[in-house]
């Protein structure tokens, strides 16, 4: 019975991952982007990181020409905040924005840090930020169950990036880079299909729910306020056009691409513990199912009643003849007084 309950519960939390958005951001992991701005030591080695084929982070194209788009990053400083944008040229006239690094140290030393897709690519408020509890992440839903976040709660003031841009002699890094004028090392590749480029990254499922969560909200709301309504932000007409007519959707037609994804991973990284891992089925949407094993629930131990004899209906044998022992003390019998007294001589 507890196999057959176990069965249904784990049957009822079958679901489709919300990983797929069905918007233009789904090609480009912000968690892997997170995870590259934590390893990284300054905002040029990002900006060249997560532009190389062999990082497999990228997999943008925005404008449709069959080749990955160039990612740029920039840093405007306020104080002692610092908005660190990525944005890419569709076209001569026209950039968009992908995503946004929103930095701020207080008084205390204590750094925040969120990353925001940008709403045109993710949708509203997609925030991403460490997970800075030893706690698991609540959000996650993969296969893999994360016991605890890590070891010791995350220090963002201590990544080297956060201490190359609070550092005194820090010089904001604006990218050079423009439409068709690119470093020699960067050449564009040919995209791949979304559920390659799926199957590549959940290997690394496990590793960045521990490190990373999705918020609610902002942890400056106005600093929000003035992004987006500033001139920070970058939009493009084609890119919301292609996306109106549904033109970047043509990406998720080849589920049975994901284990090519995954075999590729494999071979970059043959040493990682995560190999073993088997992408999931996808349902009729091209979306992966993720099957949460749920443990059974004990039973309630409840406390065992003593039960009462029943009544046979013979009668109790009969006591006649039987001596009722006494409940008093016996008391030794006194002995006569003639039988104390000394015996008189006769004479």
């Amino acid at each position: 019975m507890s196999l057959f309950l176990w069965g249904i519960t784990a049957h009822l939390f079958a679901q489709s991952e919300t990983e797929k958005l069905d918007l233009p951001g789904d090609n480009l992991n912000l968690y892997a982007v997170m995870k590259l701005f934590q390893e990284s030591k300054t905002l040029e080695s990002f900006e060249k990181s997560l532009n190389a084929q062999l990082s497999g982070i990228n997999n943008l194209d925005l404008n449709g020409d069959e080749g990955t788009d160039y990612i740029r990053v920039t840093d405007k400083v306020s104080g002692d905040i610092h908005t660190i944008t990525l944005k890419t040229a569709v076209s001569e006239n026209e950039d968009q924005n992908i995503a946004v690094f929103f930095v701020e140290k207080k008084s205390d030393g204590k750094v925040l840090i969120q990353l925001v897709g940008d709403e045109d690519l993710y949708g509203k408020d997609y925030i991403l930020e460490p997970n800075n509890t030893e706690t698991a992440n609540p959000g996650y839903t993969g296969l893999e169950t994360v016991k605890s976040a890590q070891s010791n709660p995350v220090s963002v003031a201590t990544w080297p990036m956060v201490r190359y841009v609070f550092s005194p002699g820090y010089s904001a890094w604006n990218s050079p880079w423009r439409w068709r004028y690119y470093p020699s090392y960067w050449k564009p590749w040919r995209p791949r299909y979304w559920h390659s480029y799926y199957g590549y990254h959940y290997h690394l499922h496990k590793s960045y729910n521990a490190r990373y969560r999705k918020w609610k909200y902002f942890r400056n709301p106005a600093w929000y306020g003035q992004y987006y309504s500033a001139n920070f932000r970058s939009r493009s007409i084609i890119v919301r056009t292609k996306s109106n007519r549904g033109d970047y959707k043509t990406t998720y037609s080849r589920p049975a691409t994901a284990s090519e994804g995954s075999a590729l991973f494999v071979k970059r990284n043959p040493k990682s513990r995560s190999v073993s891992y088997r992408v999931p089925a996808f349902d009729k949407n091209g979306r992966p199912i993720i099957v949460k094993q749920v443990e059974p629930a004990r039973p309630i131990k409840k406390p065992v009643k003593k039960k009462k004899p029943r009544y046979s209906g013979k009668k109790p044998a009969s006591t006649k003849g039987l001596t009722k022992p006494s409940s008093r003390k016996s008391v030794k019998p006194a002995t006569p007084a003639s039988s104390r007294e000394p015996k008189k001589e006769i004479r």
